[in-house]
């Protein structure tokens, strides 16, 4: 899990798939689409796949491989991985680069090769004559942390690192400018086309991908790629009673950025032997309790919500089963007349005020001082 997605993404997912499949036959004996249910969302799920496949492999030779030479033969295990395995939890002296471990080496040593190709074999050499004899999983470990928490890509705390005075890049000022790393392609843009369709009763229509290809064994609503004209042709495999545009979802893998036209429709009808775009081996109705337990990626779910949101009213106004006609409504009882009210008591008249004395009158009488004369 740990391969491509940070420790913080896999705490829960890894939690919940220890609790699900808590021993290789476990795992072994569960069937595919559970696997894959349990590593949805998580992307990169040919890992989920080669898991699996590896965790059948043990099951069948009833033992685990103890060394990196064995783990290499299981399905879908690299030399990261492998040595990983084979240093943490056999204490096998073996080396190990992941990402955070090429970081620290290139600065350490000044690596000025490209890291997505010579400058990894110059790190995974590295990585073989450093590693201790004794407690190498522990070595390993804490240069993987010292990459994820000191010598990271941006802003990396030279002040804290353990082995500052002994790195070239903070010598030489250029640890700003390592690792090389060549500039990644950018997605290629890609337009698609989805149906969403359901029956009278709500179920939903599902394809389930080949085993090879983008998104391999998952399932979701039948697509194709390109615009009108690919429009035309889904639409087309599939009876459908009504139709509409239900909205437009964006995606981002690493090397592709789709957008998808989703489309609502309500079934006619369905036959199992409808023939389906070329990516799909197979397809069925599933009610939506049944979803949780199929593997379905993160667009796929971005698809159907498009849908149950945008073109809910669709669903229900092209439903073949009428709705029941409701119940007449009672006539109200006739609200009673309010009793009058009482007529207020008159206000009584206030009394007349005194006549107030004339202003001044003793003062007038007061003669003033006479002013001094300066």
């Amino acid at each position: 899990m740990l391969q491509q997605t940070r420790v913080d993404t896999v705490k829960p997912y890894f939690e919940r798939f220890m609790a699900r499949f808590p021993t290789p036959l476990a795992l072994a004996e569960a069937p595919e689409d559970q696997v894959l249910a349990a590593w949805s969302g998580l992307g990169y799920y040919r890992r989920a796949r080669m898991l699996h496949a590896g965790a059948r492999v043990v099951a069948e030779r009833a033992a685990m491989p103890c060394d990196r030479e064995g783990l290499l033969e299981l399905p879908g295990v690299g030399r990261y991985t492998a040595g990983a395995i084979a240093s943490i939890a056999f204490e096998e002296p073996v080396g190990l680069v992941d990402g955070n471990v090429a970081r620290v080496f290139a600065r350490l040593f000044a690596l000025e090769d490209d890291m997505r190709g010579p400058g990894m074999k110059r790190a995974e050499a590295l990585a073989e004559e450093l590693v201790p004899r004794e407690r190498p999983g522990d070595w390993n470990q804490a240069l993987m942390e010292l990459g994820a928490t000191v010598c990271t890509p941006r802003s990396p705390a030279c002040d804290r690192c353990p082995v500052a005075s002994s790195c070239r890049a903070r010598a030489e000022g250029r640890v700003d400018r390592l690792p090389v790393i060549g500039e990644k392609a950018k997605p290629k843009p890609q337009h698609v086309q989805a149906l969403v369709a359901r029956t009278a009763d709500g179920r939903v229509l599902l394809a389930r991908r080949r085993t090879s290809g983008l998104f391999a064994g998952l399932w979701e609503p039948p697509a194709v790629d390109g615009d009108a004209s690919a429009r035309d042709g889904l639409l087309g495999r599939f009876a459908l009673a009504s139709r509409a545009l239900a909205g437009r979802v964006t995606h981002v893998l690493s090397h592709r950025r789709l957008t998808v036209d989703v489309h609502a429709g309500v079934l006619s009808g369905w036959a199992a032997g409808t023939e389906l775009p070329g990516a799909y081996e197979t397809a069925r109705l599933f009610a939506d309790e049944e979803l949780a337990e199929l593997g379905i990626s993160t667009l796929a779910r971005k698809v159907l919500a498009a849908a149950r949101l945008d073109a809910g009213p669709l669903f229900a106004a092209a439903s073949s089963t009428p709705e029941p006609e409701p119940e007449p409504r009672a006539k109200p009882e006739p609200r009673a007349k309010p009793e009058p009210r009482a007529k207020p008591e008159p206000r009584a008249k206030p009394e007349p005020r005194a006549k107030p004395e004339p202003r001044g009158s003793a003062a007038k009488s007061t003669p003033k001082a006479p002013r001094r004369s300066r």
